[in-house]
């Protein structure tokens, strides 16, 4: 029996609004190159872990609209350029546009090439990269790209930031500089040194020590330099096993100096420091869980009952959340039209307000310090890779202090 005329109008409709919304919908997919094997690999799978615990709030709550949802795509780049570059070609031929990498700022820098290359010969085609850990200022300066934007605070920036701390400290008459001696590590002593130059001119450098990153297996020759220098404290940007093998080394020589670090909240440091029993370590980054306990507390807990892991890599939470409402705001998952959202956008997020700046793609942001210290009620609730010592926040760096000037040039497309 034939349905009626009204009937077979409203079934109609309805399957022309599922076609519709069918239509609508838009998977964004994002490549992500790191370091998924190797000595870098435990940092890389929490790079990666906090990106996916981003991907499914945004598809959850919808953060790029109704209809668009993302999805994260490993690829393994082997803490190695031309493999990085190789994973980038697969990413592209496989329509993927949106590419997400932090495990290593000579990296970055050959992708930053690559993409520039590939969105010249193939216009309407573009891709974006984004650089959530990443820390070299070279990024945003002399290779700073229309194509690229960078979510960390940069090395000048964290050195700023240190030296800023140091300040009042007339205790520290000598440091000694220990770096990889890739661009992260070269900036991060030349920004140390011009700003203990302009804030601490008193401060001899004791040492400058530039090593391969991630090759070496025992720093004790290191460790025997430093103590022999006379250095009242350690600064090291170091991450990954470089930070864990120095702390180790530091411990079994018996050198207990103050480290100042970049990067020692990161994978393994934690453990590192805890297990060697370092005291007076302090780091600069852009967030800390005990800075404020109560706002981090349903991040922390969610993310460390599905990961296991701590969650304390914010950039990577970042870059989705702007990625996100560029998306929304362009109403379109094209590059070139995200881009343009993405320039001058501000938004509040777990570390306070942040502002992509136009005229580079750094983000600008406060940056707080932290000195090692055992779990507490009063101000350190939160303790790191469970080891019952976490960083309590002795001072806040507001984004306009920790800001510094670009001597990027853009070259925009069109």
């Amino acid at each position: 029996m034939q349905k009626p005329f009204s009937l077979r109008l409203r079934h109609l409709a309805i399957g022309l609004a599922v076609v519709g919304a069918s239509a609508q919908a838009e998977v964004l997919k994002i490549a992500h190159i790191d370091a998924l094997s190797g000595p870098a690999a435990a940092l890389a799978r929490n790079f990666d872990n906090t990106l996916r615990y981003a991907v499914d709030i945004a598809n959850k709550e919808q953060w790029a609209g109704a209809g668009i949802t993302f999805e994260v795509v490993e690829m393994d780049g082997k803490n190695n350029s031309q493999e990085s570059l190789l994973q980038l070609k697969n990413a592209l031929d496989q329509d993927i546009r949106f590419v997400m990498q932090g495990g290593s700022s000579s990296i970055a820098a050959a992708l930053i090439e690559s993409v520039n290359r590939h969105n010249e010969r193939n216009p309407g085609k573009e891709a974006l990269l984004f650089s959530p850990t990443n820390q070299s200022p070279e990024l945003t300066n002399e290779r700073c790209s229309f194509w690229y934007f960078n979510f960390d605070s940069n090395a000048i920036m964290r050195a700023e930031g240190l030296v800023n701390m140091m300040a009042n400290d007339k205790s520290i008459k000598k440091v000694y500089l220990i770096n990889q001696n890739y661009a992260l590590g070269q900036q991060s002593a030349i920004g140390v040194k011009e700003a203990l130059k302009r804030r601490r001119p008193d401060v001899e450098i004791a040492g400058d020590d530039l090593h391969p990153m991630l090759q070496v297996k025992d720093f004790t020759p290191y460790v025997n330099k430093i103590r022999a220098s006379g250095a009242d404290v350690i600064i090291t940007a170091n991450f990954s096993a470089d930070l864990t093998l120095l702390i180790k080394a530091l411990k079994e020589t018996g050198l207990k100096l103050p480290v100042y670090a970049f990067n020692a909240s990161t994978t393994g440091g934690p453990t590192a420091l805890a297990a060697a029993g370092v005291e007076n370590v302090r780091v600069v980054t852009q967030w800390l869980p005990n800075d404020d306990p109560k706002a981090a507390k349903p991040y922390i807990d969610s993310y460390n009952a599905k990961y296991k892991d701590d969650f304390n890599l914010v950039p990577w939470y970042n870059a989705v959340r702007m990625l996100a409402q560029a998306v929304k705001d362009s109403k379109s998952t094209q590059p070139a039209a995200v881009a343009k959202a993405l320039e001058g956008m501000k938004i509040k997020t777990i570390n306070g307000e942040v502002e992509m700046r136009k005229q580079d793609h750094q983000l600008q942001q406060a940056l707080v310090v932290g000195d090692w210290a055992k779990v507490n009620a009063k101000d350190v609730p939160y303790d790191m890779e469970k080891t019952g010592y976490g960083f309590k926040v002795v001072n806040k760096i507001p984004a306009y202090a920790a800001s510094t000037p670009t001597s990027c040039q853009m070259k925009r497309p069109g």
